[in-house]
């Protein structure tokens, strides 16, 4: 079964960076487009990048574009997301998950399956 395990999440100051790595084992993902999701607490999951098979084409969630970097390297079998210019706004769990054949360029978290266990980003002073 596939499996994804989410790093690189930490304590980051306002205007920072960070790199989120998704990688993925027990079944191939070089087929599927994969989302980056993010959880705030008290809020509802929300999808904020996600990138097709090849990587060829790309897609953010408003409060994100022009700050967030979704790729991927289908030979390492891992997802990145590097997020700059950091906001407090930006806190919470950040998962990664495998985008449902059927859908594409799906931002919601129902067309997606095969969850990691997340991985924590606070952005604070």
């Amino acid at each position: 079964q596939l499996q994804f395990v989410e790093l690189g999440g930490g304590l980051v100051q306002p205007g920072g960076s960070l790199r989120l790595s998704c990688a993925a084992s027990g079944f191939s993902s070089d087929y599927m487009a994969i989302g980056w999701f993010r959880k705030a607490p008290g809020k509802e999951r929300e999808g904020v990048a996600w990138i097709s098979v090849s990587g060829g084409s790309t897609k953010y969630a408003d409060s994100v574009k022009g700050r967030f970097t979704i790729s991927r390297d289908n030979a390492k079998k891992t997802v990145y997301l590097d997020m700059n210019t950091l906001k407090f706004e930006d806190t919470g769990v950040y998962y990664c998950a495998a985008e449902s054949p059927s859908s594409w360029q799906s931002l919601s978290p129902i067309a997606y399956n095969y969850w990691g266990q997340g991985t924590q980003v606070t952005v604070s002073s």
